[in-house]
């Protein structure tokens, strides 16, 4: 069963200004557990070759995507100049953001040898590419200086609880809002989810950037022509109503 504890995402001083000390505690116990569990895993599940299948999805299902990715990525930080994580886990670990929070990175870095963490690491990155989720590799490169009205968003990972994972709830249709203009010191934006028609407002920032089109899939693309009928036929009605 997954904690519930929420990873907290500021250093110890900066929690301190921000009168949130007690949530940097409770976060930072449990990014040590779970490095520990993830010690404890790798021992009872390692061969001497190879790690049983399944065994990162146990550490998933107790602390969540987001801890066990900030733990192995802060592991790897902790690690520099050893070469023994491939270049690609390298250079995935070191695209995360984790805050210089002095001594207290080293406590919830995993201890397990590195050519068993690379694996274990690699294991966890197929475990999340399976999900099938967008990130900025199928976003127009330029998705910051774009104005996003009627353009199909991906919600950021990061913006959605874990159980809300999947390519369904990433995809919505900016319909409106300050936050679609880039230039605009609004930030919120009216959308509909593509995944089941759900409306709400997003901070610009929430979003990755916009889909490019040969990156929609099939019922995504139903979805959008469906609410683009609907915002004619309302359009139509308008006109025909100030007649």
């Amino acid at each position: 069963m997954q904690n519930k504890v929420p990873l907290y995402p500021y250093s110890a001083k900066d929690a301190m200004k921000r009168g949130e000390i007690d949530k940097w505690r409770e976060s930072f116990r449990e990014n040590c557990a779970c490095a520990g569990g993830i010690d404890i895993l790798i021992r009872e599940n390692f061969d001497g070759m190879h790690l049983k299948d399944g065994t990162v999805e146990k550490i998933v299902e107790l602390y969540g995507y987001k801890r066990v990715e900030h733990v192995l990525a802060n592991t790897v930080q902790e690690r520099r100049g050893d070469g023994r994580f491939r270049p690609d886990n390298r250079a995935w670990a070191e695209s995360r953001y984790i805050p210089e929070d002095e001594m207290h990175n080293y406590c919830f870095a995993a201890r397990s040898h590195s050519a068993i963490l690379d694996g274990f690491i690699s294991n966890y990155r197929k475990l999340v590419m399976d999900l099938g989720m967008f990130d900025q590799k199928q976003c127009e490169p330029d998705s910051s200086e774009l104005d996003y009205t009627g353009k199909v968003l991906v919600l950021s990972p990061n913006t959605l609880k874990e159980e809300y994972w999947s390519p369904e709830n990433q995809l919505w249709l900016a319909r409106s809002g300050f936050g679609c203009s880039p230039t605009a010191r609004g930030r919120s934006i009216l959308c509909t989810c593509l995944g089941d028609g759900e409306q709400t407002r997003w901070n610009r920032n929430d979003f990755v950037g916009v889909l490019k089109d040969e990156f929609l899939p099939d019922w995504a693309k139903e979805s959008l022509k469906q609410y683009q009928r609907q915002e004619q036929a309302e359009k139509q009605g308008m006109q025909l109503g100030g007649m």
